[in-house]
């Protein structure tokens, strides 16, 4: 089975909408054939697609450091314990064939960059999403554009993040197995 990684908030205090793409986004990729991993936490937009992936039977890997036990949300297929956060990074997104930042904050940022720097490196090889559901990533892609702009990124690093505006338009991506 292939999995994608989606790196996403843990926050309860953001705007619903997000909550529901990524419970579409879990129905949506488990009835294509994939496997998820995500932080596998049971609050925010992290339980959101956690719950839904649960609850449609879909094959989900959550990885945690062991620092966060507790935290967890019980349901998951599987558990993969970490002793670090830059080790629950390298245990996410192993053997997975994409991921997918979901609008987050800090934490998705620095899971999501670090795997765009490795994807450069050809030290990952999967693909890139960030869904720009409302826009939420627009500044990362004018930031990213930016780079291009001074000479700091090549155009084709660049090119490696996609940008999909809707769940829908992320899901056509994929093609079930």
């Amino acid at each position: 089975m292939k999995k994608i990684a989606v790196f996403c908030s843990a926050s309860e205090k953001i705007d619903p909408v997000y909550n529901e793409a990524a419970r579409e986004l879990a129905r949506g990729l488990h009835a294509k054939g994939y496997g998820l991993v995500s932080g596998g936490g049971k609050i925010g937009t992290m339980g959101a697609i956690t719950d839904e992936s649960i609850k449609c039977g879909g094959d989900h890997t959550a990885v945690l450091p062991e620092f966060m036990r507790g935290l967890e949300n019980p349901g998951v297929s599987r558990i993969i314990w970490t002793d670090t956060m830059a080790s629950r990074k390298t245990a996410m997104r192993e053997g997975t064939v994409a991921v997918i930042a979901l609008p987050g904050g800090i934490g998705t940022m620095d899971e999501f960059i670090e795997t765009h720097t490795l994807r450069k490196l050809g030290k990952y090889p999967g693909d890139l999403y960030a869904l720009n559901l409302n826009g939420f990533y627009s500044p990362l892609k004018a930031l990213l554009d930016h780079f291009v702009e001074t000479g700091m990124l090549e155009p084709r690093d660049r090119a490696l993040v996609k940008f999909p505006e809707t769940v829908e338009e992320l899901l056509n991506c994929f093609e079930g197995d």
